[in-house]
Parts: C-alpha cells; sequence; structure tokens
C-alpha cells in the first residue's frame, strides 16, 4: 500500500517523536543543536557523546520543554548523585525536624558513685554520633551519679540488619572511612581521627588519637625528617602500619613543615571498634568499670534514665550531600524502613522509597536504588528521572533544605575545585569508577533556574570533569 504524501510526513514525525523519548533519544527539541563547548570538551577528553546522558529543564515548570536532553530515559550508573534520591525522600517523608534518638539505660542502684548493675546503650541509627556527642553522653551518664560501674556496658546494635561488609571489597581501600558500613550504633563513622603537631624541639611530632581506644597500643610519637624535608606526601612519609587492630605503628618520619596535619582512618576492626571507644572514653573520663562492654539487648520494660538527641535531618543531609558521606546516607536511607518496621534492613528501605517514588513520580521509571548512598555498581537511575524528581523537589516545602545541602560550585563541599563560574550552581557531585555525575541547580544569567543533570558512564569517565564544567557553565549562560 502507497502512503499519501501528507501521510508520510505525519508517520515521519511519529517514528521522531518515539526516537525522541527512547533509550538513545536524543534532543528534546526540534532545533536544538549539540553545545559546542561541551563537544570541545569531550573531544578533548577523547570521550563519545554516547558517553553522556544529559537532562536540563527549566526548574519550576516541568510542563515546558527541555532545554537539552540526549540519552536522558537511558538506565545509568549515577554514582553518590543517588544521595539526592534518598535525602530529598528523607526530608519529604520523615520532615526536617527529624531526629534520631540514642536511650541510655541504667539496671539496678546507684549508690556511693557506683552502680551495682549494667549500663544499657541503645542504638536507633543516629547517623552522627561522633567524638564531641559520645564524650557528652557519658558525661551525662555520670550526672546520673555513676562513677563506678560494678557490671557491664551494653551495647543494643539491634535496630538495624545489614549483610556482612567487608570494607575493602569496594575498592579495595578498607582503611577509608567511606568504606564503613552502617550500624545501629554508628560511633564517629567507625574511624580514628589521628592529629599530629611537629614539636622540633624534641625531634618528634606528637599524635593524638581521637577516640581513645581500649587496649589498643597506639605510638605517642614519630621521628621528624630532616628539617630540609619538604611536606610533600605526608602520609606516605609516615609509613603507617594500621591494619591490626591491637597496634598502631609508624616506621617513618614526618616533615615539620607539614605543621598540624589531621588524618581520619577507618579501624582496622570496625566490628569490635564502639566496645573500644565506649571503654577508652568512659576511662579517660575517670569513670571505673569492673566488668567489660558488650553486645546484647536492653532488657524488656527497662525505662530509659535519659536520651541522646541527634542534630535535626536538615542538618544531617547538608553533611551527607555536602561531603557525600556515605555511611550517613546509608544510616539516612535505613531511617525509612526504621519509621514503619521494628528492624530496618536494605530491603524494608528499598521497599519504601519505591513506594514513595511511584506516590510522587509515577510517570518515571524508578531508580535502582542499592544502599542509598550511591556506593555501588548495580544502582540505576536516569537523567529524566532525576531531573523530573528535582523539579518537583524544586516547589516542594523542603526545597530549601535540599538545595542548601548541595555543594556551591567553586565555593565548598565535593565541588569547591570546580573550574566552573563560582557560586552560579548548587549541584551533587559523584564518581566512582567509570562514573562522573553532577545534579542539581543552575542559577542563569536571565535569573531563571534550571535543572542540570549530567552523567558519565565510560572507562575513561574521569576525564569528563572539564565536560560535565562546561555543561554547567553553558546552562548558566541563556541569554
Amino acid at each position: 500500500m502507497l502512503f499519501p504524501a501528507f501521510d508520510l510526513r505525519c508517520l515521519r514525525r511519529m517514528l521522531g517523536a518515539v526516537l525522541a523519548v527512547g533509550a538513545t533519544a536524543a534532543w528534546a527539541n526540534p532545533g536544538m543543536s549539540w553545545p559546542a563547548e561541551v563537544d570541545a570538551a569531550l573531544a578533548r577528553a577523547k570521550l563519545p557523546r554516547e558517553a553522556l546522558s544529559v537532562y536540563v529543564a527549566d526548574a519550576q515548570d516541568a510542563r515546558a520543554s527541555a532545554r537539552l536532553a540526549y540519552r536522558a530515559q537511558e538506565p545509568v550508573n549515577p554514582a553518590s548523585v543517588m544521595k539526592l534520591v534518598t535525602t530529598y525522600a528523607a526530608l519529604d517523608l520523615l520532615g526536617p525536624a527529624y531526629t534520631w534518638s540514642t536511650p541510655v539505660y541504667i539496671d539496678g542502684v546507684v549508690q556511693g558513685g557506683s552502680l551495682k548493675g549494667n549500663v544499657y546503650i541503645q542504638g536507633q541509627g543516629d547517623p552522627k554520633l561522633v567524638l564531641e556527642r559520645l564524650w557528652l553522653l557519658l558525661r551525662r551518664l555520670q550526672a546520673q551519679g555513676v562513677q563506678v560501674i560494678v557490671g557491664d556496658i551494653v551495647l543494643d546494635r539491634s535496630a538495624f540488619t545489614v549483610p556482612a561488609h567487608d570494607p575493602g571489597r569496594f575498592d579495595g581501600e578498607p582503611l577509608r572511612p567511606y568504606n564503613a558500613a552502617p550500624d545501629a550504633l554508628l560511633l564517629n563513622y567507625k574511624s580514628v581521627v589521628m592529629t599530629f603537631v611537629p614539636d622540633p624541639v624534641a625531634g618528634v611530632a606528637r599524635v593524638q588519637y581521637d577516640p581513645p581506644l581500649a587496649g589498643v597500643q597506639l605510638q605517642p610519637t614519630v621521628p621528624l625528617a630532616p628539617a630540609t624535608a619538604e611536606c610533600g606526601d605526608w602520609r606516605a612519609g609516615l609509613r603507617a602500619d594500621l591494619g591490626n587492630p591491637e597496634r598502631t605503628v609508624f616506621q617513618g618520619s614526618y616533615s615539620a613543615r607539614c605543621a598540624e596535619r589531621v588524618w581520619a582512618v577507618a579501624y582496622a576492626d570496625p566490628a569490635g571498634f564502639a566496645a573500644r571507644a565506649v571503654e577508652g572514653m568512659w576511662r579517660e573520663l575517670g569513670g571505673k568499670l569492673t566488668g567489660r562492654v558488650r553486645d546484647g539487648q536492653v532488657p524488656a520494660g527497662l525505662r530509659p534514665a535519659f536520651q541522646s538527641i541527634s542534630p535535626a535531618l536538615a542538618e544531617v543531609v547538608r553533611d551527607v550531600n555536602k561531603y557525600s558521606n556515605n555511611v550517613m546516607a546509608q544510616h539516612v536511607f535505613l531511617s525509612l524502613a526504621l519509621q514503619k518496621n521494628p528492624v530496618a534492613s536494605f530491603e524494608g528501605a528499598q521497599e519504601v522509597l519505591l513506594q514513595w517514588w511511584r506516590a510522587r513520580l509515577g510517570d518515571q521509571a524508578p531508580p535502582v536504588v542499592d544502599n542509598g548512598a550511591g556506593l555501588s555498581r548495580e544502582a540505576r537511575v536516569s537523567a529524566l528521572g532525576l531531573g523530573r524528581m528535582l523539579q518537583q523537589a524544586w516547589v516542594s516545602p523542603v526545597m530549601p533544605e535540599l538545595v542548601s545541602s548541595l555543594p556551591i560550585v567553586g565555593i565548598d563541599g565535593t565541588l569547591r575545585r570546580s573550574k566552573s563560574k563560582a557560586g552560579a550552581a548548587h549541584l551533587k557531585s559523584g564518581s566512582l569508577r567509570d562514573v562522573l555525575a553532577v545534579a542539581g541547580y543552575v542559577h542563569a544569567a536571565s535569573g531563571r533556574r534550571y535543572v542540570l543533570v549530567a552523567i558519565v558512564n565510560h572507562p575513561s569517565a574521569a576525564a569528563a570533569r572539564p565536560v560535565l564544567d562546561a555543561l554547567v557553565d553553558w546552562t548558566g549562560r541563556d541569554q
């Protein structure tokens, strides 16, 4: 059968519309051309266009045509940009003022400064129970009249059930704090902060360890390098042996030219960190313990003596997004499930997030969320789906909290070294091997606000940073 000319034109338009929304979609607007500066940046990086998924659209008007959309419906690995999904869902479902509590129980009679019985500390997922707050928690315990515990300190971590975690499995870096696993009683991100302070008169650098860890031999000083030694790669110069949980050893030296430096390291025995930290801090505060610190559960019916309350979710979300804190993001994610179940799991959190996504963005394919942090090879989301979510967030009541949590390009957070125009955008960054991404809001020269999602999945993704910078600058120049 022969089609009339008019019908052929209609058929071509229909086919074009299908291709425009397909997995290999190019441009949302028919006359749109690829930005020349982005093309040039891709050429310099030796990356094909197909490595990039892009969505640029008006932040407020989701009905308007996109300024730019290329491979926007292709599911891709977003790396840490997935934290935007987790944090917006949490702000929307839990509210910016949501807090976590850590109850402390005293099971026994306190008399003359001594408790004949056990103390229970019950973790409920607080993602920011850091050194200072652990100190305050134990000081509050002493304020209850407890100086000597004739019994045990019991750590209840039963609120989370997560699979066994090998901190070196993901990238072979088990001592990097970003590889810490979630824990219902997460103390100081399971990390030791070492502060090096040179003392030229004594010829050493003194080392302070926080928190203090019970039962660990901690080398108190490191020899200073010759006076002519540059600071350089000072961590490598220390020749640190940190793989033994029983002791810390430095076989190298430290340059006085480094002045004071701080190094945070994940503890070699993550499962034993909380017990060592609690006992070490308790004894440093002058407390005495006749028993031990161990895992267990709070006896039924026991009422808390007091509770440690976390900062509000809005503050936690800022830490998660500004500095891409993986374990905090996983805690926020698991907390979605903890509101509906007595014990939180990744599967429960995934179910809650999927229900939320369908309620808010039913017409968009849901993301594949692994642990909520983007520290995953399996996580997937499309640039279009993420862009639509950001448009929805822009007109939501929690927009100010979400936007203010994002790094400001060229100013702070993970994008403080960005080469894009400083202050022109609030964007979450993400990077893994073979992945580089940014997503958030660009403040354009015209005064309009745009959603920008740009994700590179390619073996040479690390070379794509100038490409993403070019996209940010192009989005900002809309006049």
